[in-house]
């Protein structure tokens, strides 16, 4: 089936999965061990489950949202719906400006992952073609049709997830369980710092949705997604904290966690294919990039901001084109030139204002529409969003100045943006249009 847009339906439940997990389990499982037990040591065991329950009250209300809507967008989809064009237009230039800096930092950090197997990776022109190649190559399979780059992003998962669980099922029986056992609370001094570190490594999931038009049946999909990867990630990450903490007597200055816990758990052999699985680990999530950012920017022009040609689907893939290849054109010079570290913190800020928004947005949701029956309906009326708002403002409090400003800097040209708005383009013939206020679309 196709939208009005020209967007193909074609993205099964399964893959909806796939791309929920995969946007998560990235880089960032791979350095959680040991950044998390340099500033909570043992304790840390209990900090990596308590930090999925935060981040699952956020989690639940982009489960909540997605489910009143079919259309692309996620993030600024709701918060247009709920506040208003220029809220909206903040929000999904955010969310994109995210996308691009993390497709970006993804890349950078790929070359330093190869760098550890090939050294002629970490520069000149080794470094280069580890950057641009496989951006090239995911920018032209997601080119090829929707289908393609979900497919793509089901092998991905499949690569990435195969090695952790090896490490998992390896190492759970080799575990010393006293050292374990032993983890008292985690320590107050390091709490702040480690509850960012440990936030963010489940972030990824709030652009599940933003593909929404191009899935069989996203009202129940998105929602059914989200929960299956936020319990799943983080039954994932705890394990994997366990078994890093209870083989590794000296994790907390490891540089490289996993693959140091597979050399003591599997031997050599195993150090490496945890050092592969990192390596396709942070590919994978790239194709994630690649497959959501382009749709917000399509999301956008659909209502005026920007060139018309983002707003363009190709008739013979379904797919908008041109705003995939923005984003590929905007991203490499930032890989090329820029680090993994001073990359990554520019998404920050960018990821807060897309909770914060979508969690302040249920409540209004829910008085807009109702007569709308979403398939997730949170129990507790106000509470979980009012909570997830308090999540996402203990990040912001954690933010640094820099990143703080390079958000007042992103919101103000999203000002100048939302002023030189065109028209918003109609909608065709049989489109799935902006739910009515009345009941959902």
């Amino acid at each position: 089936m196709r939208a009005g847009t020209g967007l193909v339906r074609a993205v099964s439940r399964g893959q909806v999965v796939a791309i929920a997990v995969n946007a998560v389990v990235g880089s960032g499982v791979y350095l959680l061990p040991a950044a998390a037990a340099a500033l909570l040591g043992a304790a840390s065991v209990w900090a990596v489950p308590l930090a999925g329950l935060a981040v699952a009250l956020v989690v639940l209300c982009f489960a909540e949202a997605g489910s009143y809507f079919d259309q692309p967008g996620a993030a600024y989809l709701y918060t247009r719906e709920a506040f208003g064009d220029f809220v909206g237009l903040e929000v999904g230039w955010m969310s994109w400006l995210a996308r691009l800096s993390a497709t970006a930092a993804l890349a950078a950090g790929l070359a330093q992952a190869v760098g550890f197997l090939w050294p002629g990776g970490l520069g000149g022109w080794g470094r280069a073609a580890v950057v641009v190649l496989p951006l090239l190559a995911l920018t032209a399979i997601n080119m090829a049709g929707v289908e393609a780059g979900a497919r793509t992003v089901v092998a991905l998962v499949l690569a990435k997830v195969l090695p952790l669980l090896l490490l998992v099922g390896a190492g759970i029986a080799v575990v010393h369980w006293p050292r374990v056992a032993g983890a008292g609370a985690p320590p107050a001094a390091g709490l702040g710092e480690a509850a960012l570190i440990l936030l963010f490594a489940y972030s990824g999931f709030e652009a599940t949705a933003a593909p929404a038009g191009e899935y069989r049946d996203p009202k129940r999909d998105v929602p059914f997604a989200l929960l299956v990867e936020i319990t799943g990630v983080t039954l994932l990450y705890t394990v994997i904290q366990i078994v890093a903490v209870g083989t590794l007597p000296g994790l907390a200055e490891s540089t490289s966690p996993l693959a140091d816990a597979a050399g003591v758990v599997l031997g050599p052999w195993g150090a490496w294919a945890l050092t592969i699985g990192a390596a396709v680990s942070i590919l994978g999530t790239n194709g994630n990039m690649v497959l959501s950012g382009p749709r917000y920017l399509h999301a956008l022009a659909l209502d005026g901001y920007g060139p018309r040609a983002l707003a363009r689907v190709n008739p013979r893939t379904g797919t908008p084109n041109v705003a995939i290849g923005l984003q590929t054109a905007l991203a490499l010079p930032l890989a090329l030139t820029g680090t993994f570290v001073g990359l990554a913190a520019l998404s920050v800020v960018t990821r807060l204002v897309t909770y914060v928004g979508t969690a302040a947005a249920i409540p209004r949701l829910r008085r807009l529409f109702p007569a709308a029956a979403p398939a997730v309906r949170l129990p507790g009326g106000p509470l979980i969003p009012v909570a997830a708002v308090g999540v996402g403002g203990m990040l912001l409090a954690s933010a640094t100045p820099r990143d703080l400003l390079a958000g007042v800097l992103a919101a103000l040209v999203g000002v100048a943006i939302f002023r030189t708005r065109r028209g918003r383009k109609a909608p065709a013939s049989g489109s799935i249009t902006r739910p009515d206020r009345r009941e959902r679309s």
